[in-house]
């Protein structure tokens, strides 16, 4: 039997048990240590407050079944125990986690609601981006209008894969880059103006059956400071 769930004031843990622990990760922190990476990270975090983190997979990747991008903001499952981690990978894979994402793009998306399915890689000559290739891995995105504001639409995304970087190329890929994200396209003088030094991209809500009890879970985070300042900013009509 799981023991009971605690409810932690300390931000970013939204919830934890014996099994599990959902965070409403911030931007600037990476899921695990990488080549490169010099800053916080979500398994370092969690460590350092006190949490056992399991140890299966890869050693760096300690109880990670699932990533965010050191730049995009919004909810993470870490496994804490071994049969957690095994179920946890399983459900991603059989698509049992639904994720819903909030995301911010340039221009107005006609039609306002549809699917991407784009096979996405490594970019061919640059190996710090992914891109929309030929022979890549199966990507599927589906997305609806939140939103029009002047020259950008906010749309609710939800992935049937789980590639890296996969909302930010698909939106690129369709000429409709996400505000900030210069990486992949988006306008750098737009981007200054609605102070955005980042992707306009959070994990909004998650819903999944507990891996161990079978509960039904269901998690929502608000958008941080930055995203709300750029939502502020548009509202006002404060852009060029």
């Amino acid at each position: 039997m799981s023991s009971p769930p605690q409810y932690l004031e300390w931000h970013p843990i939204l919830f934890a048990d014996e099994d599990i622990v959902v965070i409403d990760k911030p931007v600037g922190c990476a899921a695990h240590p990488s080549p490169g990476w010099e800053g916080p990270t979500v398994v370092g975090a969690l460590s350092a407050a006190g949490y056992t983190i399991s140890t299966s997979g890869p050693a760096e990747r300690a109880g990670i079944v699932h990533r965010l991008d050191a730049g995009t903001s919004g909810l993470m499952i870490v496994a804490k125990t071994d049969r957690a981690y095994l179920k946890l990978k399983e459900m991603f894979r059989d698509h049992d986690v639904e994720k819903t994402y909030h995301a911010l793009v340039q221009g107005h998306m006609d039609p306002a609601e549809g699917t991407i399915d784009a096979p996405i890689d490594r970019h061919p000559t640059q190996d710090h981006r992914f891109a929309v290739v030929a022979d890549g891995k199966e990507s599927i995105t589906h997305y609806e209008l939140i939103e029009y504001y002047r020259a950008v639409t906010l749309v609710k995304v939800e992935l049937e894969t789980g590639r890296t970087h996969q909302i930010r190329v698909h939106f690129s890929a369709l000429n409709h880059p996400l505000v900030g994200d210069t990486i992949y396209g988006a306008d750098p003088v737009l981007a200054k103006a609605l102070h955005m030094s980042r992707p306009w991209l959070h994990a909004k809500e998650l819903r999944f059956d507990h891996p161990i009890s079978g509960e039904s879970m269901e998690f929502k985070a608000p958008y941080p400071d930055d995203l709300q300042a750029c939502l502020a900013l548009l509202s006002d009509a404060v852009i060029p």
